[in-house]
């Protein structure tokens, strides 16, 4: 007779994940050798997880990740390069707490945009902050917002981000407006967040694809030194994924 009035008054207080673990736990006979204080733990632990659930979901939408790609389906038999000490490290999200940076390089199709989703979920599901976005795109759009009067709210945004995803760095060179958005972008995340760049050309060719070589010292002098490095290597992944198909 109580447990409709129970399930009512825990739906009023927004105790969803407790409602359903009370409902689960009722159906369940092995649940009545549990005493009050068994009951109450499971029942607390349903509702903690419901929330993680909810925030994790919250966060990944709020992302935008160009990918669905999770740590834990990660290939490291693929002849490409990369460590997987240091990625499995990268995956605690010590990093982004610590307000460091990673580089991710590499040849067309080689995966560097998946791991770089891979590792922005499990900044979500370490609850996190992320943004990404493609740095074209993301040029255009900050041009578009300097001239309707948002850009200020899109940097803000930005800035809001513990982690930032810029992905696919290059081949040309920044003009002179974009070189000091990007200027701007690393400059107001040196107190606040990591970055994690991922790009076809190497780290030291990107002095001359940012063009002004003073804005290009205050880039990479934030970007680089205190970044780790993941620099792959080898055929594209979906070129033999395609010839295994064949």
């Amino acid at each position: 007779m109580l447990t409709h009035p129970t399930l009512d008054h825990l739906s009023a207080l927004g105790l969803h994940g407790m409602a359903k673990g009370f409902k689960d736990l009722a159906a369940n006979p092995e649940s009545r050798s549990l005493d009050h204080a068994e009951w109450l733990g499971l029942l607390l632990e349903h509702e903690a997880t419901l929330r993680r659930q909810k925030r994790f979901e919250a966060r990944a939408k709020a992302a935008r990740l160009r990918q669905s790609a999770s740590i834990e389906d990660v290939d490291y038999r693929s002849p490409r390069g990369l460590d997987r000490s240091l990625f499995l490290k990268l995956a605690s999200c010590d990093w982004i707490r610590d307000k460091r940076n990673v580089i991710v390089t590499g040849p067309c199709g080689v995966g560097k945009s998946w791991l770089a989703c891979a590792l922005g979920q499990k900044a979500c599901r370490e609850d996190l902050p992320v943004l990404y976005h493609r740095m074209p795109r993301l040029f255009t759009a900050l041009a578009l917002a300097r001239g309707d009067g948002r850009y200020g709210k899109l940097m803000a945004a930005i800035g809001r981000a513990k982690l930032l995803i810029l992905d696919d760095w290059g081949p040309e060179t920044l003009n002179p407006e974009q070189a000091r958005d990007l200027l701007e972008i690393v400059e107001d995340r040196m107190d606040i967040g990591s970055i994690l760049v991922t790009s076809q050309i190497p780290v030291d060719r990107w002095h001359d694809m940012i063009g002004s070589p003073t804005i290009a010292d205050a880039i990479l002098d934030r970007i680089v030194h205190n970044a780790y490095r993941i620099d792959l290597a080898g055929e594209s992944l979906r070129k033999r994924r395609t010839a295994d198909l064949g």
